[in-house]
């Protein structure tokens, strides 16, 4: 008797903890540059998330509990994401972690997620390895990768200027080699040629260096996957030395955004690039995620903006297929699933958790972006390559 009274009243005791924990609020920790030159970027992916949240929260939340996000600068420095993200696992015990734009960023914060038993998924990063050779089985891409950036610009590109010669700018870092690698291999299977290849340090202040090996390559095309503010510096020194005229620029999909197109202003106009989003896709969901988006941030999305949205309904969605927030059960969950996207329906790849979607080649015209191409998900995004999972 006296134990059934006692099972009793541990019972009654751990009833309004259990109850606490089913409704407390789902953590979500954001590693993202706020500061910087890749701040824009950062600006979108939190206006991203903070207009998601906000919906979601304010219907039934994520099996009836709301999402509170917490915010970290990463500075777009490898160093500061994992440190700002170790406090995040620990201190602040989130459930799931978005945000990181640099791509060493995430491979960093990738394996301490894997040491903290926990999930992250970026939104940005383009970089083949997170997905291919450095994958990791607690990491996920909601965003289009290089290679599938690369083969919807290849493309457009064989058509428009076959067996172009080709010179290559990137940042010097883990996504500028990547992106340039992609587009080169993907170009050169296509007949271009290349012609030279540069990489300039991060938040690089002067281009002009370079353009004397630019210029004596005698490209027809540069191709450069510089981001943030480093574009706005390297389109109006392209244009102020005339290295630019009667030469296509193009480049990946992080290069000219709706972020900083206004900066750059005309030295922007004609540049292509392959993307997995653009504002004028033309589908009921994208125009109602454009209109809610610039009522809430008073501007315009861009890719970071629409796949930053876009991962809280992939987290949502694995939440309540798996019934919970163990890290387990929400990676078995998450592998193979579907959700809808301003893009319209993803499905996150089991083998190597890379989103499949579709890709576009756009132009940048009179200061908006117009869709000149598009090309299937199966066909840019290639094989499923990674053997740890």
């Amino acid at each position: 008797m006296k134990t059934l009274a006692r099972t009793a009243f541990l019972a009654a005791l751990a009833a309004p903890l259990v109850a606490a924990a089913q409704t407390a609020p789902i953590r979500i920790g954001v590693v993202t540059p706020l500061s910087g030159t890749y701040a824009g970027i950062g600006q979108q992916v939190k206006w991203g998330l903070d207009l998601a949240a906000a919906q979601i929260n304010a219907g039934d939340g994520v099996m009836g509990r709301k999402l509170e996000l917490i915010y970290e600068d990463e500075e777009a420095n490898p160093a500061v994401a994992t440190q700002k993200a170790e406090k995040l696992f620990q201190v602040n015990k989130v459930d799931f972690l978005t945000g990181t734009v640099n791509s060493g960023s995430t491979l960093a914060v990738g394996q301490l997620a894997e040491r903290n038993n926990k999930l992250i998924a970026t939104t940005v990063s383009f970089a083949d390895s997170i997905t291919t050779d450095k994958c990791s089985p607690n990491v996920f891409r909601v965003n289009a990768r290089a290679g599938m950036q690369s083969a919807a610009l290849a493309e457009w590109l064989a058509k428009e200027k076959p067996q172009a010669n080709v010179f290559y700018l990137g940042p010097d870092y883990e996504m500028g080699r990547s992106t340039v690698a992609a587009f080169k291999s993907a170009a050169e299977a296509k007949g271009s040629k290349t012609v030279g290849e540069v990489y300039a340090p991060l938040d690089n202040k002067d281009y002009s260096p370079f353009f004397g090996q630019v210029r004596s390559s005698r490209p027809g095309v540069i191709y450069t996957s510089v981001a943030g503010n480093d574009t706005v510096r390297l389109f109006s020194q392209l244009a102020e030395f005339g290295v630019s005229r009667n030469v296509q620029i193009v480049g990946a999909s992080g290069t000219v955004t709706s972020q900083n197109l206004a900066a750059i202003g005309k030295a922007a106009d004609g540049f292509v690039t392959g993307v997995g989003y653009s504002p004028s896709i033309d589908s009921a969901e994208n125009r109602k995620f454009v209109s809610e988006f610039e009522a809430a941030a008073k501007a315009k999305p861009d890719l970071y903006g629409a796949d930053s949205y876009g991962v809280l309904f992939f987290y949502k969605a694995a939440v309540e297929k798996a019934k919970s927030t163990d890290t387990d059960k929400v990676r078995t969950a998450m592998r193979g699933i579907e959700w809808q996207t301003p893009q319209g329906t993803k499905t996150l790849r089991a083998g190597d958790h890379q989103a499949m979607q579709e890709m576009y080649a756009v132009r940048v015209v009179g200061g908006e972006f117009k869709i000149v191409s598009k090309v299937g998900a199966v066909a840019a995004i290639g094989a499923d390559t990674c053997t740890r999972f």
